[in-house]
């Protein structure tokens, strides 16, 4: 399908596509705008439509049951957070949500510093029909995102199992139900402020209620819902990966006006957490195009997956940092209380 202007909205690919085309428009959306939506994906629209409905009935729930799931009781960054106590670039983003990783046993101690970031999901007894639901989605779309990195390295010049050693056994998986409530914009609109993501691949499912931002060219692109449609965008560990040839983009989300809410599902594909950047042999053409991932002092990239990953938790998350990871944090020159950053 025809890519529209970068500047004005996102492009449109479709799996359903002639092979060479998707290649070519993936390595063309990836490189200019790192977005775009993805149809014919052939995720269940049911099971979308579903869990939408359970994440309204999760939200609705007494604050006592929510906060019996709270993520400060999870050395493991699990559960739910309130709306303001999530934080990027030390600002308070304005959403509650409920995080759901991969579900495994806590790590033994002793192990390496990101091996906190594995073990049990928090569940809320009030809402047994959650459980099942999200596992599903969890698992259909780490196989979408697999099979997308896959094309990814083919459209790149590399062969199709390129990115198969860093996810292969145990993919960082993640989750994020979330609702933002309407906010006054008079103070701030952030629902979630500027920043990248910090894996491989990004699924944003949208409901009814738009939000979400694209940095462009020309200011921010509206990544407005278009029914039956993911939005993808790539992560930090695919441009490293591609010496930034693909595009970890910025984005954030405003928050819906007062009186109204949104909702929408994040799912985050990374690699393995004891795995190491690769990087593609690029074709001499794309290579005179890459120039290394971009570098900001304040959020500095390593190539180590655990060790971005954590940082990335840390930061975002000062009360679980604060009671469960002081001395980590101290090792990152993260400050109790002062955690901020791109999650």
């Amino acid at each position: 399908m025809p890519l529209e202007s970068p500047t004005t909205t996102l492009p449109i690919l479709s799996l359903a596509a002639d092979r060479e085309s998707f290649l070519a428009d993936l390595r063309r959306a990836a490189r200019e705008v790192g977005f775009f939506y993805l149809v014919d994906h052939g995720v269940d629209a049911g099971l979308i439509e579903r869990l939408f409905g359970l994440s309204r009935q999760f939200f609705d729930l007494p604050d006592a049951d929510k906060l019996a799931i709270e993520m400060v009781n999870s050395p493991h960054f699990r559960g739910y957070t309130r709306v303001g106590w999530e934080r990027t670039r030390g600002a308070a983003d304005w959403r509650e949500q409920i995080d759901i990783a991969a579900e495994r046993p806590a790590p033994p101690p002793g192990g390496p510093a990101w091996s906190i970031l594995e073990g049990p999901n928090q569940w809320p007894q009030a809402l047994p029909d959650l459980k099942p639901d999200v596992l599903r989605l969890q698992a259909d779309l780490t196989a979408l995102a697999i099979k997308l990195l896959g094309l990814f390295a083919v459209a790149l010049g590399e062969r199709e199992d390129f990115f198969e050693p860093i996810y292969r056994g145990a993919p960082d998986q993640l989750i994020k139900l979330i609702r933002y409530p309407g906010r006054d914009v008079a103070a701030t609109d952030q629902g979630v402020g500027a920043h990248k993501d910090s894996g491989l691949l990004t699924f944003v499912l949208q409901h009814q209620r738009g939000g979400l931002q694209v940095e462009g060219a020309d200011g921010w692109i509206d990544a407005t819902p278009v029914p039956g449609a993911l939005v993808v965008n790539i992560g930090e560990t695919l441009e490293m990966a591609s010496d930034g040839y693909l595009r970890a983009n910025v984005h954030k989300v405003v928050a819906p006006p007062p009186g109204t809410d949104r909702l929408s599902i994040a799912f985050f594909l990374g690699a393995r957490l004891d795995s190491t950047v690769p990087l593609l042999n690029l074709p001499p053409e794309l290579a005179a195009e890459a120039k290394g991932p971009e570098r900001d002092p304040d959020n500095p990239l390593f190539r180590e997956v655990g060790r971005n990953r954590l940082k990335g938790r840390l930061r975002s998350h000062p009360d679980v940092t604060e009671r469960h990871h002081a001395a980590l944090a101290a090792k990152f020159g993260i400050k109790a209380g002062q955690a901020g950053g791109y999650g």
